[in-house]
């Protein structure tokens, strides 16, 4: 069968039962990161709810929809699978089923979708992953068996494994979590396709991997668009003028990252232009919002009128002036995202937390007019917004997926659309105010598998504001850095030794959720942790006074001779002490400091303020 190319379609049941694939050497190592996951289940989530009523019987499910993932290419040899295209989406998918097995665990036999078949298969007593790599089974294997995995050390696939099954884990939608979740299992193994492309040589395998990744010369929406717009415009010289500078952004755009430009322009026109979203539930129709991201170049067609594109100008000023000014500062989003800009240093913060929706918040209160004061200020304002709400739903282990959050942070959007910065400021804070859940609502924030990168980011901001407060500079790109030699590290307090605490714990499982509450977490370089982590803490003690201040600050000498620190625990009144001993109700009082200390970081009514300091 050498030089033979076949291609048939198969529901995920198919393609994963019983399955050994491999991955060839020239293939990458798994990349995908936040994005990619929350697209793929916000894409499977809302084809399978568009459906899906709580009163259909199960066999219902196979008249649903059909859904199409799309397709990988396998090369057959010595009668083995091998991977020539599409291991980021077939180990998403295994990602997405771990995590869908450990979520149906504790149902009854009747109400359970066996899927252990397309994950492993049993080899000699063991199981044997149906996506074989050596690397990275035994993290498979934990996330298999609902443990926790430590990434120190580990490669960068791994890593992104653990830090992306956390995602699934954030983004899966609350709606499917319950009665749902065996009919979107159905749905989900049964009515969503992939293609599989099987070559029984590498180098058929690898020209058809080649073909249809750099061959493709389609028109893309941005193209199409250009041409509408540009078809529209009289004056030759316009024309002209205008085509060279859409070329020009695009190409700035592009120059950024291969999404930058498409996400561009969906969140420029759905924050200008956007007034509904559709709803959730069977039979309803996409919307504005909706249709701008799968096909902006048609919706824009087809809404010329409400845009104001009538005259040959109108078409001309659309790019010169509407176009050229919404790119210019999308860009200046995207740079502000990869690096900590003064005075719009939340829009890292967010970016980091990995919020999708941010840029179309930012956009939305942004006028062409605008001055450059007005811009910062405007921009400023709704990345603080943005911040204290992804604070606050972490804090008290909400979700912040795009799934979970797209139709409020639409009506936020619409909301503040071309405000001016003191009714913008107001709006949003009446916004907040609306929450029921902030810091106070819950004093038992504790770090888990799920939440470990985002409870990273929350120390790293503590911890920084703390330094920044007392006069030292700031550090958060160091803290938050998470990967590399010189990457920091989550540091318990207490060394994982519950047999050292059986006066006040007696059960294990009870002092390892005290142990991972915040008020007993620090950062310090991994060189540090590696070093000291199993000591006890009057060992550890000494070794935390050479650290950063919010380590510090449980040793006694860090209130003598550091004015800086000293002058801002008494300007500030936050609620610091040493602590000679660390039990129990020390860390009770740790973590109600980081709340306060919270409360100052993520606090509302500095919106109230027109011209609010960068952190």
């Amino acid at each position: 069968m050498r030089g033979e190319i076949l291609g048939k379609a198969k529901s995920v049941r198919e393609l994963m039962k019983g399955v050994k694939y491999s991955i060839d050497y020239y293939q990458r190592d798994y990349k995908w990161q936040d994005k990619q996951i929350r697209e793929l289940l916000d894409d499977l989530s809302s084809k399978f709810l568009e459906e899906y009523k709580p009163e259909h019987d199960r066999k219902q499910v196979a008249k649903y929809p059909h859904y199409f993932l799309g397709s990988i290419i396998i090369s057959k040899k010595d009668e083995a699978s091998y991977i020539v295209d599409g291991q980021q989406r077939l180990t998403s998918l295994t990602l997405l089923l771990v995590y869908l097995r450990n979520l149906q665990r504790d149902r009854s036999e009747k109400e359970q979708v066996n899927i252990d078949e397309l994950i492993v298969s049993i080899q000699f007593g063991e199981n044997s992953f149906n996506l074989d790599v050596a690397e990275r089974r035994e993290c498979m294997e934990a996330l298999f068996d609902g443990k926790l995995f430590e990434v120190t050390g580990q490669a960068e696939s791994v890593q992104n494994l653990v830090a992306r099954f956390a995602d699934i884990d954030e983004c899966f939608p609350d709606e499917i979590r319950e009665a749902a979740l065996p009919y979107f299992l159905d749905w989900l193994l049964e009515n969503v396709n992939l293609v599989e492309i099987t070559a029984y040589s590498d180098d058929d395998a690898y020209t058809i991997f080649e073909t249809m990744n750099d061959r493709g010369l389609s028109l893309t929406p941005t193209d199409m668009l250009k041409g509408y717009l540009l078809a529209n415009i009289g004056d030759p010289d316009k024309r002209v003028r205008a085509n060279q500078d859409w070329r020009s952004r695009v190409l700035d755009l592009a120059n950024l990252g291969k999404e930058v430009e498409p996400d561009f322009f969906k969140a420029w026109l759905r924050s200008q232009h956007a007034m509904k979203i559709r709803a959730r539930g069977k039979g309803a129709l996409p919307e504005d919002f909706d249709r701008i991201g799968t096909e902006s170049h048609r919706w824009v067609r087809n809404n010329s009128a409400p845009l104001g594109l009538a005259k040959s100008d109108d078409f001309y000023q659309f790019i010169e002036r509407d176009f050229s000014f919404y790119s210019a500062q999308y860009i200046r989003l995207v740079d502000a995202s990869h690096q900590v800009s003064e005075g719009l240093e939340r829009l890292r913060y967010n970016a980091d937390q990995g919020f999708t929706l941010q840029n179309l918040l930012l956009l939305a209160p942004l006028n062409p007019d605008d001055s450059e004061q007005v811009i910062v200020q405007k921009l400023a304002l709704v990345a603080n917004f943005i911040d204290i709400l992804l604070a606050w739903r972490l804090w008290n282990f909400r979700s912040i997926a795009y799934s979970t959050m797209s139709y409020a942070m639409f009506l936020v959007m619409r909301d503040i659309r071309g405000l001016d910065p003191e009714p913008l400021g107001k709006k949003l804070h009446q916004t907040l105010l609306k929450e029921t859940e902030t810091f106070s609502s819950n004093d038992r924030l504790r770090m888990h598998q799920q939440n470990r990168y985002a409870i990273h980011r929350i120390l790293a901001r503590i911890t920084d504001y703390i330094e920044t407060q007392s006069g030292n500079q700031a550090r958060y790109d160091e803290y938050v850095r998470a990967t590399g030699g010189n990457r920091w590290e989550v540091e318990h307090i207490w060394a994982d030794k519950p047999e050292r605490h059986l006066d006040e714990f007696s059960h294990p499982a009870d002092f390892a959720d005290y142990r991972n509450r915040i008020g007993g977490l620090l950062l310090l370089p991994k060189s540090f942790n590696a070093s000291y982590g199993a000591l006890t803490y009057a060992e550890k003690l000494p070794h935390y006074n050479s650290q950063n201040l919010l380590a510090r600050s449980l040793h006694e000498s860090s209130y003598d001779h550091n004015p800086g620190f000293v002058r801002f625990v008494s300007e500030s009144g936050l609620p610091f002490g040493a602590h000679d001993q660390f039990k129990k109700a020390d860390q009770d009082q740790r973590s109600a400091l980081y709340r306060s200390i919270a409360e100052r970081i993520w606090n509302p009514d500095d919106l109230l303020v027109l011209n609010p300091g960068h952190d």
